[in-house]
């Protein structure tokens, strides 16, 4: 097994964990904080706006199994990327659409599968995903882990983070984990 990591924001991370963790390959899914300032933000003042980080996941994946570009096929059918710091009714900069690469090989195949979508123009709008370097990752609190496997009935679950799983169980079918 050949393991690599990811970290992706599109919105809030609830709705990119709950996608991810069905993912054959994804060998893990963690929800947390990057591309602030100020060390150990907290979700309050992350969702305060005040620190610049994004609501985002860190994805361990077996590269043998899944490539990091399938995972950026995901990302970019599961979120909106032409909208500046928002997701649905989720506004700040805390859910701007982002790719927060860890290697050159990375940063490459963010920018060749941006282009893509817009060439094919999948979006009627500008994709407007930052590539931009990671920097110092911050593990969310415990009760963000696996929040939708835990609260599925809870209301913005059913209403948005539902929703977006079906999207997803629908549109990647043949890539769900056993």
């Amino acid at each position: 097994m050949k393991q690599e990591i990811a970290t992706l924001a599109g919105g809030c991370f609830w709705c990119l964990e709950a996608v991810y963790d069905q993912l054959k390959g994804v060998v893990s899914v963690e929800s947390g904080y990057i591309g602030g300032h100020g060390e150990r933000p907290t979700y309050e003042a992350v969702c305060g706006g005040d620190t610049g980080h994004a609501e985002a996941i860190q994805i361990t994946f077996d590269s043998d199994l899944i490539t990091y570009r399938q995972l950026l096929e995901v990302f970019f059918v599961i979120h909106d990327p032409t909208t500046l710091n928002r997701q649905g009714h989720d506004v700040g900069t805390q859910y701007r659409s982002s790719i927060f690469y860890h290697t050159s090989e990375q940063k490459r195949i963010a920018e060749e599968v941006i282009a893509s979508f817009a060439k094919e123009q999948v979006y009627t709008n500008p994709i407007v995903t930052e590539v931009v370097p990671a920097t110092t990752w911050y593990e969310a609190e415990a009760y963000h882990q696996e929040y939708f496997a835990r609260n599925p009935f809870q209301g913005y679950c059913t209403a948005v983070v539902g929703p977006k799983v079906a999207k997803f169980r629908k549109l990647f079918s043949a890539k769900l984990k056993p």
